[in-house]
């Protein structure tokens, strides 16, 4: 686990660009089980998750055409939801940073941390905004 103090401008680099934070596994239960699509994020503190994944996010939630639901998890700090978002992902392995998007509950579309390493932002939020014309 981190420092709060840490997370905490990671976390609102998401949430103030309309990510719900997900804190416990009901709420991703919830979230990944409703109806419609909706992207999960796993956070984390790392370089490719602040140089890559997190702009790749933001420029994606800004698509026109994107998920009914934005919501994120913090990898090393919410355990319990992060091992229930990973459990949804199957069978991909644990990754973070990563991005899947499911629909109606289905995982549709995947991009782990090896598809985020030495990508730049925008090619990231590219295969996204192809998986929201796609799925969305």
């Amino acid at each position: 686990m981190y420092p709060e103090y840490l997370v905490a401008p990671m976390r609102a680099e998401l949430t103030n660009a309309g990510f719900e934070e997900l804190l416990d596994a009901d709420a991703v239960k919830g979230a990944v089980e409703s109806e419609g699509t909706v992207l999960v994020m796993v956070n984390s503190v790392c370089g490719c998750a602040a140089a890559n994944a997190r702009p790749a996010a933001k420029m994606a939630a800004g698509y026109e055409k994107r998920p009914t639901k934005l919501v994120t998890v913090f990898a090393g700090m919410e355990k319990e939801a992060v091992d229930s978002a990973r459990n949804y992902m199957l069978p991909y392995p644990p990754s973070s940073p990563s991005m899947a998007l499911f629909k109606d509950g289905k995982l549709v579309h995947m991009i782990e941390r090896h598809q985020i390493e030495g990508r730049n932002a925008q090619m990231i939020a590219d295969n996204l905004m192809h998986a929201f014309d796609q799925y969305c």
